[in-house]
């Protein structure tokens, strides 16, 4: 659950200016909540907690700057095709902004690790960051999104697009290959979305 250290008044301001409705709190602690699909914030002295399954735009919001992260993601599949999920993680010099695994269903690997990228990469969109620096495990996936190697599968080109469209929607991207070690983090999340049942 984030808390933002900050003034709850300019945060209540920035968030009605961005169109989130806001409200009086529910108890005598809390100085207002502001609600969006899938998120809420609760105000209390010096700091705003946020809360939900969707919360990006609440964050973004009360971030107010756009800033760099480090995206990692990974794509886990049992079975080439079969069930598969992806995991990513999003890091800055506060630490971990937001992680998560699901589920997307059958597929190959090569298609989870492209599904896992542009995930990782909507989600960075969604926090506001301007500025994105790419680490994946998958050589194949990184090479071909930078140009350096060609497929001839029509799925894997049509999710090559999305994803160079994601990153030309940032002022500045790089996008490297790691070892396994380095994404342990969003390996490990892919894998527990692809266990859990």
């Amino acid at each position: 659950m984030p808390v933002h250290e900050c003034d709850v008044d300019e945060a209540r301001d920035r968030l009605r200016e961005a169109g989130v409705e806001i409200a009086d709190g529910n108890t005598d602690h809390e100085q207002w909540r502001a609600s969006t699909d899938g998120a809420t914030a609760v105000a209390y002295d010096e700091k705003v907690v946020v809360q939900g399954v969707r919360p990006q735009e609440i964050e973004a919001v009360l971030r107010d700057e756009g800033g760099r992260t480090h995206v990692y993601f990974d794509g886990a599949c049992r079975g080439n095709p079969g069930p598969g999920a992806v995991g990513w993680v999003l890091v800055n010099s506060d630490g971990i902004v937001a992680d998560g695994g699901e589920r997307i269903g059958r597929t190959t690997n090569n298609r989870a690790e492209y599904q896992a990228l542009i995930h990782a990469l909507e989600v960075a969109r969604d926090f506001g960051f301007d500025r994105v620096d790419v680490r994946g495990d998958s050589e194949l996936i990184v090479k071909q999104v930078r140009g350096e190697w060609d497929t001839n599968n029509p799925e894997l080109r049509e999710l090559r697009v999305r994803t160079r469209e994601l990153l030309d929607g940032f002022d500045s991207w790089t996008l490297e290959h790691v070892p396994r070690e380095i994404n342990d983090r969003a390996d490990e999340l892919a894998n527990e979305a692809l266990d859990d049942v």
